[in-house]
């Protein structure tokens, strides 16, 4: 005579409880934590920004944030404005940094107008604005903030990405490909135009920075392709709000 337990239901029940059970803890587990990962969302986006306006603690090649108990007062004291555009409108916003780039560009795709961040920073007697970008690496989505003057020509840039191939595509953000990016225009003859990522670069020193191009990084071909459609695509969407500058 068989046990209960040899039974495809006792298994079928045993299977479902322990299902029920550990999911239950485990959704525990993510409503615990929840305000610390949010609180770390936070913090890492006010890096990020002030990151790419040159409000960091780099030493002579690496890059370094500002440390996470200074940086809620460095976001303060540095960022003046925090704006929404959101097609022909352009509004204030103190928690403009926590807007979800991927679903605004998810929100984009279903035909709805996208809400576009962007953050006016002013340090040393110049100001910057900082936009947010988000596109596709080799393996999955990379992202960063690029800080323009009015011209848009490049003043700083951070770039991270989720899960690209290390000593390859995850060398961007290394502070050696970031900063090739300072002082590179963004426009070619009043038209923007972007920043190529090239293998084919004739500038390997990084002299001219009004050929729209830096040096790619060895072996990381998809994944440069990918920061230079982002830069692309994402960054001609804020063209009409410095043509609004221009006219000002």
């Amino acid at each position: 005579m068989s046990k209960k337990t040899d039974s495809n239901l006792y298994t079928l029940l045993f299977a479902t409880g322990m299902v029920i059970i550990v999911g239950a803890i485990l959704a525990f587990f993510a409503s615990a934590l929840k305000p610390t990962i949010d609180e770390n969302k936070r913090i890492e986006k006010q890096q990020n920004i002030l990151y790419a306006m040159g409000v960091n603690e780099n030493d002579e090649t690496s890059a370094i944030f500002v440390s996470k108990d200074k940086v809620a007062a460095e976001f303060s004291k540095y960022i003046k404005k925090q704006l929404v555009i959101q097609g022909a409108k352009v509004s204030e916003d103190a928690n403009a940094y926590l807007i979800d780039l991927k679903k605004e560009q998810t929100l984009a795709k279903e035909g709805n107008v996208r809400r576009l961040p962007l953050f006016i920073g002013e340090k040393g007697g110049k100001t910057f604005y900082i936009a947010p970008i988000r596109g596709k690496g080799l393996w999955d989505a990379v992202w960063g903030y690029v800080a323009m003057d009015a011209n848009m020509i490049v003043q700083g840039a951070y770039f991270d990405h989720k899960g690209e191939t290390a000593g390859l595509g995850a060398n961007i953000k290394q502070r050696y490909f970031m900063d090739d990016f300072i002082g590179e225009h963004l426009l070619k003859d009043g038209s923007f135009k972007g920043i190529a990522i090239s293998k084919s670069n004739n500038d390997p020193k990084n002299e001219d920075k009004t050929d729209n191009e830096v040096d790619a990084i060895a072996g990381a071909t998809i994944t440069g392709d990918g920061v230079s459609a982002m830069i692309k695509s994402e960054l001609k969407k804020y063209v009409a709000y410095f043509n609004t500058l221009k006219t000002n």
